[in-house]
């Protein structure tokens, strides 16, 4: 679906430059549930940022499959970039007063005739569990809900690739649950999902791929297993051991 080649980002501070991203290629297969780990200010925001047109690169290239996201494709633009971000602060994306005012922005941005708009916001309220809160001030939905709406969203846009930045920063235990069974979902469906995140633990067994940045370089890409056979490694990334046990009072001092 995605493929990334020698993507290089820097930028410049007060300080000096700063390499976000150093000669970084992976590919990202269509329909794989992929995290990428890092600590903060691995370069993990900065790659989806630049996947989602958001930001450009200094060096590089980013190739879609045109032909696996001609559905996302707009009658009226032409193709448009096929990834859909989610970010950390997800209620920055809410730009309508409900849920149902908010999925339809995208689709009547498309072009889309109401009769489409309609079905696709019916679906996506479907897909995200949030039809009962179809009408509810959006402003007023749990963290959690927050993020499926932005899902949502990305779902009635017909967006094949979903990526999760940070999906469970400030969330308590049900809302890291909602976000999980959704996941679960969007693999059902046939998504490309991709999760960034330093809280693994909460995601992992979701994974088909498992990526690991640090410091703007690419130091680990494999299988989720072959990461947690090797947990000096992960620390080493400044990357907690998931494995670490609980057996006494003292072990939950991190």
């Amino acid at each position: 679906m995605i493929e990334v080649k020698n993507l290089s980002k820097t930028f410049t501070t007060f300080s000096g430059t700063v390499t976000a991203l150093n000669n970084v290629s992976l590919s990202i297969p269509e329909g794989c549930c992929t995290v990428i780990g890092g600590e903060n200010g691995s370069g993990k925001s900065v790659l989806v940022s630049i996947l989602a047109g958001l930001e450009t690169q200094d060096a590089g290239e980013i190739i879609f499959d045109l032909e696996k996201t001609e559905a996302s494709s707009s009658k009226k633009d032409g193709p448009q970039n096929p990834v859909g971000l989610v970010f950390q602060e997800a209620e920055t994306q809410i730009l309508g007063e409900t849920p149902r005012e908010d999925i339809a922005f995208g689709p009547k941005n498309q072009g889309r005739s109401k009769e489409e708009i309609q079905a696709a916001v019916e679906n996506a309220l479907n897909k995200t569990g949030l039809s009962q809160k179809a009408d509810f001030p959006a402003r007023f939905l749990s963290g959690g809900e927050k993020r499926r709406l932005a899902v949502a969203c990305m779902l009635a846009m017909e967006k094949p690739v979903i990526i999760l930045d940070e999906p469970y920063a400030n969330l308590d235990f049900t809302g890291v649950k909602q976000v999980n069974a959704l996941i679960s979902e969007l693999k059902k469906d046939g998504k490309t999902v991709v999760i960034l995140t330093h809280e693994i633990e909460k995601c992992l067994a979701l994974a088909d791929r498992f990526i690991v940045l640090f410091r703007g370089n690419k130091v680990f890409d494999d299988s989720p297993q072959k990461a947690l056979e090797q947990p000096e490694k992960l620390e080493n990334w400044n990357i907690r051991n998931p494995f670490q046990s609980y057996d006494s009072l003292k072990d939950l001092l991190w």
